[in-house]
Formats: C-alpha cells, sequence, structure tokens
C-alpha cells in the first residue's frame, strides 16, 4: 500500500470514529455507531500494517499479536458479566496507558532516527517524556480504579498527611528531571532521569485514584478514559502517525467533556474529585455531618403488596441502581414492564448520569434486556413527573434518590441534582439491607411516610412481584 493509500484510509478511519462517537451519543444509534467504530479500527489497522512503513518480516509478529489479543478481547467479552464492565473499562485503559510507555522507550533507545536538527530532537524527546507521563498516571491509576471497582482495594479515600504538597513536590520534580532528560548528551545519560520520572509519575496515578472515594469513581471511569486519550495522541507523536494523534484527540476531549457532565451531575468540580475525600466505600449507615439522624420509621413492604400497588397504578417510574446490576434482575425488569404496559400502565425508567459505577452503566444493562429505548429517560427529562406518578420503584439505588441533597445543607451530597421518587404517591425502595449507598450517606427517603422497603435480593424479589403480577 503507498503512503498515499494509507493517508487516505486514515482519514476514512477518522470520518468512521467521528460518526462512532456520534452514534454511541444515543442509546438508539448506538449500535450503529459501533459497527462505525469496528470498521474504522479494522481499516486503521489494516492501512498500518500494509502501509509503507512496515516490512513483511514484521508481519509474523504483528499476526501473532493480533491472534493473541483477538483471543484475549473474544474471551472476556463472553465471560465478564455486566455488573464487571466498569473495572473492564479501567483495564483497558491501563493497557493503553502501558502502550504509550512502551512506545516511549521504544522510541527513545530507537538509533535508527535521524533528525535534521537539534530543535527537531528536542521536540521528539519532549513528546517522549510527556507520552511517558500522561501513559504511566494512567496505567497506575487504571490499576487502582480496577482494584476499587472490582472491590479488591475498598473504596474508602486514601487521604494521606499533607498529601497536596506531596502531589506538588512530585510536579516539580518531574519538571526538574525533565529539564536533565532534554540536557542529557546520551541516551544512556537520559534514561535514568526518563526512570524517575517514570516511577514518580505511577506513584502519583496511585496517590490520586487511591484519595479518590467510591462516590467519585464514575467522574474516575470517564476521567480515565480522557487520559486514556490524551497518551494515545502522545503515542501518535512519538509515531509521527497522524491517526493516532486525531483519534487520541477525540477520545480524550470527549472523555474530558463527560467528566465535566458527571462532575455537574453530582454538583461536584473537576479539581475536587481530584482532590478526593468524598465517598466512604458504602456500609452501615452514616449520619450527617452535623450529627442528626433522619426521623421516622421504616415501613417493609411484602412482594405480594407491591405486584398490587403495579397493578392499581396508572403511571410507574422505575429508577435502577448498581444493586440490579449486581443481582442481573434486568431481564425480570423487562418482564414486570412489559406485563403491566400491556395491562395499560405507563412505565418509564429515570436514569441518573452517575447511577451505576460507570456512565451508561443502567442503560447499557437495560438495552441487553431489551428495554424499549424511548421509555427510558434522563433524569432532567423525567424529574418534573414524578408528582403525577402512583409508583415510584427504586432498584437497588441510593444516592442519587437521596433527599438530603436537597433538605440537609451540612451533607455530603448537598446540592447534587437527584431523581425526586419521594414526590411520587408511593416510592417502593428495594435494597438488601438500610446499608447507605457508596457516597456512606444515610438515606432520609427510607424513613418517609409514603416510602415502603421491599428488603432482599432484587432478582428475587423482583421474581415473586412478576409471578404475583401473573397470578
Amino acid at each position: 500500500m503507498t503512503a498515499s493509500l494509507a493517508t487516505v484510509a486514515y482519514i476514512g478511519s477518522i470520518i468512521l470514529f467521528i460518526l462512532s462517537l456520534g452514534g454511541l451519543s444515543n442509546p438508539e444509534t448506538a449500535r450503529r455507531g459501533n459497527l462505525f467504530g469496528i470498521i474504522g479500527m479494522a481499516v486503521a489497522v489494516l492501512a498500518t500494517v500494509l502501509g509503507p512503513r512496515v516490512t513483511p518480516a514484521g508481519y509474523a509478529w504483528i499476526v501473532g499479536a493480533l491472534v493473541v489479543g483477538a483471543a484475549i478481547g473474544l474471551i472476556a467479552a463472553k465471560k465478564v458479566q455486566m455488573t464487571q464492565m466498569p473495572e473492564l473499562v479501567a483495564l483497558m485503559h491501563s493497557l493503553v496507558g502501558l502502550a504509550a510507555c512502551l512506545v516511549g522507550f521504544a522510541s527513545y533507545v530507537d538509533t535508527s532516527t535521524v533528525f535534521p536538527t537539534p530543535a527537531e530532537k528536542t521536540i521528539h524527546e519532549v513528546e517522549i517524556y510527556i507520552g511517558i507521563l500522561i501513559g504511566a498516571v494512567t496505567f497506575s491509576g487504571s490499576i487502582v480504579a480496577f482494584g476499587k471497582l472490582s472491590g479488591k482495594i475498598g473504596g474508602k479515600p486514601l487521604l494521606l498527611p499533607g498529601r497536596h504538597w506531596i502531589n506538588l513536590a512530585g510536579l516539580l520534580l518531574v519538571v526538574w528531571f525533565g529539564r536533565e532528560f532534554l540536557r542529557a548528551g546520551s541516551i544512556d545519560a537520559g534514561m535514568v532521569p526518563l526512570l524517575v520520572m517514570t516511577v514518580i509519575a505511577l506513584l502519583f496515578g496511585i496517590h490520586m485514584v487511591m484519595a479518590i472515594g467510591g462516590a467519585d469513581m464514575p467522574v474516575v471511569v470517564s476521567m480515565l478514559n480522557s487520559y486514556s486519550g490524551w497518551a494515545a495522541a502522545a503515542t501518535g507523536f512519538m509515531l509521527s502517525n497522524d491517526l493516532l494523534i486525531v483519534v487520541g484527540a477525540l477520545v480524550g476531549s470527549s472523555g474530558a467533556i463527560l467528566s465535566y457532565i458527571m462532575c455537574r451531575a453530582m454538583n461536584r468540580n473537576f479539581l475536587s474529585v481530584i482532590a478526593g475525600g468524598f465517598g466512604t466505600g458504602g456500609g452501615a449507615p452514616t449520619a450527617a455531618a452535623g450529627g442528626s439522624e433522619p426521623a421516622g420509621e421504616v415501613s417493609p413492604i411484602a412482594a405480594v403488596e407491591t405486584a398490587e400497588l403495579l397493578r392499581e397504578a396508572r403511571s410507574v417510574i422505575i429508577v435502577p441502581g448498581y444493586g440490579m446490576a449486581v443481582a442481573q434482575a434486568q431481564h425480570t425488569v423487562y418482564e414486570i414492564t412489559r406485563h403491566l404496559r400491556e395491562q395499560g400502565v405507563t412505565v418509564r425508567f429515570g436514569i441518573h448520569p452517575v447511577a451505576g459505577r460507570m456512565p451508561g452503566h443502567m442503560n447499557v444493562l437495560l438495552a441487553e434486556a431489551k428495554v424499549p429505548y424511548d421509555i427510558v429517560l434522563e433524569m432532567d427529562e423525567i424529574n418534573e413527573d414524578f408528582p403525577q406518578t402512583d409508583v415510584a420503584m427504586v432498584i437497588g439505588a441510593n444516592d442519587i434518590v437521596n433527599p438530603a441533597a436537597q433538605d440537609d445543607p451540612s451533607s455530603p451530597i448537598a446540592g447534587m441534582p437527584v431523581l425526586e421518587v419521594w414526590k411520587a404517591k408511593t416510592s417502593i425502595v428495594m435494597k438488601r439491607s438500610m446499608a447507605s449507598g457508596y457516597a456512606g450517606v444515610d438515606n432520609p427517603l427510607f424513613y418517609k411516610d409514603n416510602n415502603r422497603m421491599l428488603f432482599g435480593d432484587a432478582k428475587k424479589m423482583l421474581d415473586e412481584v412478576l409471578a404475583a403480577l401473573k397470578s
């Protein structure tokens, strides 16, 4: 393949990737967007492998790597459960960061590259330094995020004394070693500051994510997605590959925009997320900052009574959360939805931007269960309808339906936009216990007069509700 033909193929891939991002922005066009992305990546890989920069002697290595990578991807796609998708995404981000680091080191020790002027050599070394820096932070941060999301590392933030000064000292060291790297007279001399910077970047990535609380993990996933994009763009600069630069910039910018949207949905700003400290990782109910606890008594309800309320309702809004994902109850939810709609009940779903452990987690689960896209609405679209709703059914969600966000200025989640399920005629919350959510904050919703608590495994309880509806 000639260089001109490879360039044309790259342009086609870029267009397909842009169309893919556009398609993925809406559930109804997500499948098409996925297809565009797959085709674009296939074209990009073929254009690179068959292009003028790869010699036939390297085909065997490339094919071997493709086979191994494809096998791992297929196994992961078949075995990884939907509840494990957030940690899988974090793990994939770590691989992008690792690739950026390895490419950076390989590019630095490559003696075949000849630079016409010292300025071009300096620019290339700056690209290498920044690329490895971003890649190392992305790699270690993503590994820690994987551990937190999978439960191997606790969700409680690790807040070291003087952590901000530690981060500042690390940044200053990175700048200083960067100067030493650019002043190095040989590869051996430059390798020392490069390795030291890499270690500092790895430690910074670990410290940064360890300091972030469990409640902010959805933002962390989108943030690492952005980092992985910038790491890919940096790799593109190191390899002089225009496609990698453009695609990395697309991923990096879209991830940054998504992070901003997620932060706004949690009434947080990006710097406060990086600073960490929000979220204890769940557990026992936590009293508000002022020491007060929600007043009232919990009113439990049985599956049969829940079915009766749903049967008599004219309008139902279902709010899914991570508990639904853990119980893998989305298919039963769909069966209940289909049965109620056949009986003339209006059923819709309210989705909070940070429901679950990653952006769009609930949308993916509902799409997998074949819930119609047109009844799955975002928080801003459905919040005003709760006062006219007979039953609001919360399945395994907590923080995103917590009225303390509006009523308690001392609450850690004060000001966070939430789904106002308590304004419905009756709200039903399905939970295993009275434990707090991922933010570690108690929920006054549980004690409201019009709220009922359906305790137990979501899948088991919903199966009983479905059976009662059909009897």
